[in-house]
């Protein structure tokens, strides 16, 4: 798989995207950008729930046909479900994202992938990682979508979760916030970065 200092990877302007959901306070510092959360702010659609949420705060740009993108981000997470990372969106109902989560006491790196309804997956991470910088990285290819992280400084990258996403859909990507039980999730993101779709699947192909 191309490592994350790949020089096809080439980073995006805070200017070239667009907010959906605009959180109460967002500020470019020193090229990085520091955004508060709104509200009781959340992406989820109907399962198990029985609700929708769609008021999360989302940064994107076009991710046209196959490609990939990472966010780098630091949070303190301290509210229950706070959660920051990246997101692929078409429309409502067909979306994915993926970051850390805090659920039950524990923080996860997590990823809900929605096609009509949303689904959930977690790993827990080790407590070290708390202040540390991660990456998430998303990489599109036809149906597929393969997501990935990375803590600290880690030279490679650790294998979340391989899912379904319609081939046919246009899609925004970028970084993603959410408070759902709260407000006033401070996260520091990085400049977006994108590029080329993973080689392949696995790093020893």
């Amino acid at each position: 798989m191309r490592r994350m200092d790949d020089d096809t990877m080439r980073t995006i302007s805070w200017s070239d995207l667009a907010w959906l959901n605009r959180p109460p306070k967002a500020e470019e510092v020193g090229g990085a950008l520091l955004v508060t959360t709104g509200r009781d702010t959340d992406f989820w659609r109907r399962t198990a729930y029985d609700f929708i949420h769609d008021d999360g705060h989302f940064l994107g740009l076009p991710l046209d046909g196959d490609g990939a993108i990472e966010v780098t981000f630091q949070a303190r997470f301290e509210g229950a479900f706070d959660q920051a990372g990246l997101m692929l969106r078409a429309d409502a109902e067909h979306w994915i994202k993926t970051g850390v989560e805090l659920s039950d006491g524990i923080l996860y790196a997590g990823a809900v992938v929605t096609v009509g309804q949303s689904d959930w997956s977690v790993s827990p991470l080790p407590a070290a990682v708390h202040g540390e910088p991660l990456t998430f990285r998303a990489s599109r290819q036809g149906d597929a979508v393969t997501l990935r992280y990375r803590v600290g400084g880690e030279a490679g990258w650790r294998f979340l979760r391989l899912a379904y996403f319609p081939a046919d859909l246009t899609v925004s990507a970028g970084p993603m916030c959410c408070s759902p039980t709260r407000e006033g999730l401070s996260v520091r993101f990085e400049p977006v970065r994108v590029g080329p779709p993973d080689a392949q699947l696995h790093e020893d192909d």
